[in-house]
């Protein structure tokens, strides 16, 4: 006697239920974890610390420690990055004006020095939960050697401390070109009274 599932809807499944109560309760989680901030990297560092500490002592899976430094540069480069490039914004407005297309602001002064909110690429808690969740995905395949590839260590870190530096060069040049802070130091904050 064969048994027929299909006549079950889905939604019905006792398994698919619990799947369901399992989502809520984690996206209930992160809604929970969006104003601590600080304590939310607290634990990514302790997190990414436990994780740096078990490639020390065992002294291997490298290539996933490299991997996991990449991600996170990334990650971190379009936290900085401002969601509307102003490099593209300036060769638009310079193709239009060798067009002929001029707005009545273009040679205006003041629309240049106009206040523009900066708004990320990567919004911090994005950026904070795409970071743990690949230090908790790297975490998981150190535990077993089939991703334990050798490699001569030395070398990759010699190349992340390079890609490292020119990105982050590359970057502070465009941060003081187009005249944008990616943080809050130093900005003004007005309270209420």
């Amino acid at each position: 006697m064969a048994i027929d599932l299909s006549s079950k809807p889905i939604q019905e499944n006792p398994i698919y239920q619990q799947y369901l109560k399992l989502e809520v309760t984690y996206q209930k989680f992160l809604d929970q974890a969006v104003p601590h901030t600080t304590n939310r990297w607290i634990a990514f560092a302790g997190l990414l610390s436990i994780f740096l500490l078990r490639i020390l002592l065992t002294q291997g899976w490298y290539i996933i420690c490299y991997g996991l430094g990449i991600y996170i540069l990334n990650l971190f480069l379009a936290f900085l990055t401002p969601k509307f490039d102003p490099s593209l914004e300036q060769e638009m407005k310079n193709e239009s004006i060798e067009e002929g297309v001029q707005d009545e602001e273009a040679g205006d002064k003041e629309e240049e020095e106009e206040f523009r909110p900066f708004i990320r690429r990567l919004p911090e808690f994005k950026f904070w939960y795409n970071a743990t969740r690949a230090t908790v995905l790297s975490l998981f395949l150190s535990l077993w050697s089939i991703f334990d590839i050798p490699v001569f260590w030395p070398i990759l870190l010699m190349y992340f401390i390079i890609l490292f530096t020119l990105t982050m060069r590359k970057q502070i040049q465009h941060m003081i070109k187009y005249k944008y802070l990616p943080f809050d130091f130093g900005k003004t904050r007005y309270r209420r009274s």
